[in-house]
Order: C-alpha cells, then structure tokens, then sequence
C-alpha cells in the first residue's frame, strides 16, 4: 500500500513537470522538449515532449538520442571542464596572464588579463563581436578577437562575455596541442560516458537532431545556430557542442559526486570542483552562473543558493544543487519559428516551474532515497 502511495505521490509530482513543458508547446515556446531529473545515483525523470520541428508527424523527442545544439552551454560542458582538467595537472594556472598562454593576446592592460579573469567573465573584454561579419574566415576571426581592446581595467565589472569563452578554448588548444574538439572528446566526454556528446555532427546524425530554424520550409539541423561559431569552423569554446539529455544528466552526476564517474573513477578532483562552483566576482563562478536574483527566473523558488548552472540561447540548460544532490536538464529547440510573444520570457517562466516541480520530485521519496542524494558516493 505505501508503495502505491509513493508511486502515485511521484506520478502527481512530475504531472506539474508534464504540464509546464507542455504548456511550452501548446503556446508555441518551442515545438519540443527533453527534461531530465535525477540525483547523483538515480535518474527521476527522462522524458520527451512535443515533436522536433512544428511538425505532429516529426519524431517526439527522446533523451537519450536526440541531439540538440547546446549554444553556451558549451562553455561549461566543454570548455570549463578542458580547463579544469589542464589545471588539475598543472598545465594551466589560474592566475597567469593569458599572454603567456597565447602571445598574440595584445594590447593596451592585456597583460593584466588572467585565466581566472576568463573564466569569471572579469577580463573587461565586451559581450560580443560580429565575427560572421567583420571576419572573412577562421584565421580572420581569430584576429579580431585577440586585437579587441579592453572596455574596462581587468577585474572591475562582471560583463558576460562570448570572447572570454572563445579565448579559453584557444588556450586548451595551445597548451594540449590538440584541436578544441579533440581534447574534450577523449579527455571529458569519454572518461564520463558521453556517447553523444560532440562537436560538428556529421550528416548521419541530422535525423536525430533538433532542428535550429527553417529554410524555405525546411527545417536545418546539424548546423551551428552560433554565427560566430560557424565563422570559427563549428567547433569554439563558446558554443558548437550538441549533446542529449541523458549525456548531461551523466555529466552533471559526475559534479554531484565531487568529480567521480559512474564507474567511480575519479575525472576531477573534488577540491577543483569546489574552486569551480565557488562564487569568483558578482553572480558567477569559474564557468558557471550562480543562482541569484536574476537566474532565480531560470531555477525557480525551491532550489537551494548553492545551485549554480548555465543556460544557453537556442533553449536549453542545464542547473546543479549540490546542497539537495539533485540536477536538471531542460533541453529545447525554442529558436525554431517560436509562435508564441516574447518566448524567451515563457521559457524562463517554464524553466522556473521544471525546477519547483524536480525539487518536489525529490522531496516526494522517502527520506533515505534523499540521504542516499547528498551522501558521499561509496567508491
């Protein structure tokens, strides 16, 4: 009978999940969904919603095979851990200048400009440059991102910005010798088990990939949404990577376990885990966004203020509550000819109501099941 209870107590939890994402689609805030709830050990909730493109008759989207465009998301799924990983081996340290990682970093306080400030978004570096315009080529681009001046003095004002994020990747590239996509391929995504997780999905995959926009009617999958990303080749620390609900899931129970894959192999250690997820300047981390005021839209009311994530602009996200052991994916395709006002407000709006209704999810197992959530992993 308690059984019953519990399972029938679960079943009304993730109804309220149900409801807001299908409500997204109703309103016409994207014409599909993955969501994915889970703890460090268990998975609570993998489903999909709507369809890939406005289509009834295209596929419903399934986590663990439908591939979306991650758009910045990039930056901690594959650019923060490929630093991570260069720090823990003392390959990269956080507060050298990043001259004395890529030289042709030039320019008037440039010296001054460290990993750490990177990584934090304090570099004084803008938000952004028109590449796909102002740049012909890859070689082109590049150039103009390392001969942007600086707007502030370094370490004055947090401005969110995709420059600091490509800047890192070129670090991992020149200190590991190898190219942006490689490194995080057999470095990150192998070690932690994710499968699908890549840059530049070749054609084969298309199928399976949510679509971006539409062309004359057809829908475009497979293509970087970025600009600037495809200006760069697809592949930048700043966006490219296409991965599916349950290889985030996957990666974000590695965080939850201080650093350890499922098979309890450690890939980050549990001290660089906390540098990373520990507040640096304003609301973010090294990498991450905090949860505060402003991303409270994007968490909800019920996660805790440890909670620290990123969204990224095509429509997904990604948060992580280390304090309840619990972690959400929302992965949606809501640049796809939204149909509703102001969808982006909606999607924030539906993100909240996804994370109230996975932390009543988790509130609703018995008290062990959420102990088991925090517990240190029995590796």
């Amino acid at each position: 009978m308690a059984l019953v209870l519990l399972l029938l107590q679960l079943g009304a939890v993730s109804g309220s999940i149900d409801r807001a994402v299908q409500g997204g689609v109703a309103r016409g805030v994207f014409p599909g969904a993955v969501v994915v709830v889970g703890t460090r050990d268990s998975i609570l909730l993998a489903k999909g919603y709507g369809h890939l493109t406005w289509s009834a008759r295209s596929a419903v989207p399934d986590p663990d095979s439908t591939l979306y465009d991650l758009a910045s998301l990039t930056k901690v799924v594959a650019t923060t851990p490929a630093i991570m990983l260069l720090v823990q081996r003392g390959q990269v340290q956080l507060d050298r200048p990043v001259q004395d990682y890529l030289p042709d970093f030039q320019g008037a306080g440039k010296e001054r400009v460290t990993v750490r400030n990177l990584l934090s978004h304090t570099s004084g570096l803008r938000a952004d440059i028109p590449l796909y315009k102002d740049a012909a080529d890859r070689a082109a681009a590049r150039r103009l991102v390392m001969d942007e001046p600086l707007r502030w003095p370094p370490g004055r004002r947090v401005v969110y910005s995709d420059l600091n994020a490509m800047l890192l990747g070129w670090i991992v590239e020149a200190v590991s010798g190898e190219p942006l996509d490689h490194f995080t391929h057999e470095q990150v995504f192998g070690p932690a088990g994710m499968a699908q997780t890549r840059y530049l999905p070749p054609r084969a995959l298309w199928h399976r990939t949510a679509p971006v926009s539409t062309w004359h009617g057809t829908p475009v999958m497979g293509r970087v949404f970025d600009q600037n990303a495809a200006r760069l080749g697809g592949v930048s620390g700043h966006a490219g990577l296409y991965s599916t609900g349950m290889d985030l899931a996957r990666y974000a129970q590695i965080w939850l376990r201080g650093g350890l894959t499922a098979q309890c192999r450690p890939l980050f250690r549990p001290e660089t885990v906390a540098l990373f997820t520990r507040r640096a300047a304003g609301d973010r981390a090294l990498g991450w966004e905090l949860r505060d005021s402003t991303s409270s839209n994007n968490t909800g009311t019920l996660m805790s203020a440890t909670t620290y994530g990123h969204t990224g602009y095509t429509g997904t996200s990604l948060w992580i509550d280390p304090q309840r052991g619990l972690f959400v994916v929302l992965l949606t395709n809501r640049v796809d000819a939204p149909r509703a006002r102001r969808p982006i407000t909606r999607l924030k709006e539906i993100r909240g109501l996804v994370a109230d209704g996975a932390v009543r999810l988790l509130d609703a197992l018995p008290p062990a099941a959420r102990t088991r959530a925090v517990a240190t992993p029995a590796c």
